[in-house]
């Protein structure tokens, strides 16, 4: 229905422009001089405003695609300077076929004989100017609407490019972080059977945000830290007394709109590369949301024994994916900084996203 309408509105304009044009140049104009001019000139206005109309609309729905946009230049170029011509050529056949310049003659001199005289070619090349200026008209309008064509068509298969490599990343990120939670609650059935229970309960409602929430391009930021939330309560399940956790998550937070599971890889990251069974370490974990800009910092050891391991590896395609994800839905819109000091070996990662 949209197109239709656009459809009615260009035709209108169309019909407007030239209505307008026809009516200044060819009728108006000769009007203005206030003398009655023979049936004859206002023939020649007719035919030369019915060429005009039929070059321009003969270029825009047929040379110019057929001929222009094929890269056939010099025949386009070619085929307009014949047109041209032909154009010229038949207005000065007319004139003297009907005498036109007697006919002028006697029409702004009547009390002076004719005399014959050599043609003013001035009004001629005139005419071939307005020949042109329609061939331009006609050559530039096409031109914005195939240059607007291809631009729509541009955005929209990046558009669908984006959505397809959007949900590829999501699809791996997804199986990913079950592999790793069921990891988990694998290890509490053999050291408390309780624990694996509520360890299951809360994976239950995490497993529902994924699966609906993922579904869709973006989801409540208070949805968003309630995942993270309960993320971070089954690590708790799984850590030692020796690990010390920090963690500043408002209760209460301002809503906005942001990508699922797009935080939780490196909350995640904390956890695979900031616990060891024999040291004590510390992660730390905080978000705060002001004027529209959400900001993730993140703290935690790095212990060499963890680096080799499969779920660090798998740790580090899911960062990849989440960097990639950003880039894709927030392009210059975010800041992600990272700081590794080897000396203390500590991991911090700052990440700033502008949710306006």
């Amino acid at each position: 229905m949209a197109s239709y309408d656009k459809q009615k509105i260009s035709i209108l304009i169309h019909f407007l422009g030239w209505a307008l044009f026809g009516f200044v140049i060819f009728v108006l104009s000769p009007l203005s001089a206030g003398v009655e001019r023979p049936i004859e000139y206002w023939v020649k206005q007719a035919i030369n405003f019915s060429m005009l109309l039929s070059i321009f609309y003969l270029n825009y729905f047929y040379f110019i695609p057929k001929v222009l946009f094929k890269n056939k230049i010099p025949l386009f170029l070619l085929i307009n300077l014949i047109a041209g011509l032909v154009y010229v050529v038949a207005l000065i056949a007319y004139d003297d076929y009907t005498n036109l310049q007697e006919l002028m003659h006697k029409a702004f001199r009547p009390d002076i004989a004719y005399v014959p005289r050599p043609r003013n070619y001035y009004w001629d090349i005139s005419q071939l100017l307005i020949f042109l200026m329609a061939v331009g008209i006609s050559t530039s309008i096409a031109s914005v609407q195939k240059w607007q064509a291809d631009e729509k068509l541009r955005l929209e298969q990046n558009q669908q490019q984006i959505n397809s490599e959007l949900n590829y990343l999501k699809a791996q990120i997804n199986p990913h972080f079950f592999f790793n939670t069921l990891n988990n609650i694998y290890s509490l059935t053999n050291i408390d059977v309780e624990k694996a229970k509520t360890a299951l309960l809360k994976l239950s409602r995490m497993m529902r945000y994924v699966l609906y929430e993922t579904e869709k391009t973006h989801t409540l930021l208070t949805k968003e830290l309630d995942f993270i939330r309960d993320f971070i309560e089954l690590m708790k399940l799984r850590i030692s007394s020796k690990v010390k956790l920090e963690i500043q998550i408002p209760e209460k937070i301002e809503e906005a709109v942001i990508a699922p599971m797009l935080l939780l890889p490196f909350i995640e990251n904390c956890f695979k590369h900031g616990i060891s069974s024999q040291q004590e370490s510390a992660i730390f974990i905080a978000l705060e949301y002001t004027e529209k800009e959400l900001i993730l910092t993140t703290k935690n050891k790095i212990f060499k024994s963890n680096e080799n391991s499969p779920e660090s590896k798998a740790s580090g395609i899911g960062l990849q994916n989440t960097k990639r994800r950003l880039d894709l839905l927030y392009d210059q819109r975010y800041d992600l900084q990272t700081e590794s000091n080897t000396e203390e070996n500590n991991y911090q990662v700052i990440l700033k996203i502008n949710l306006r």
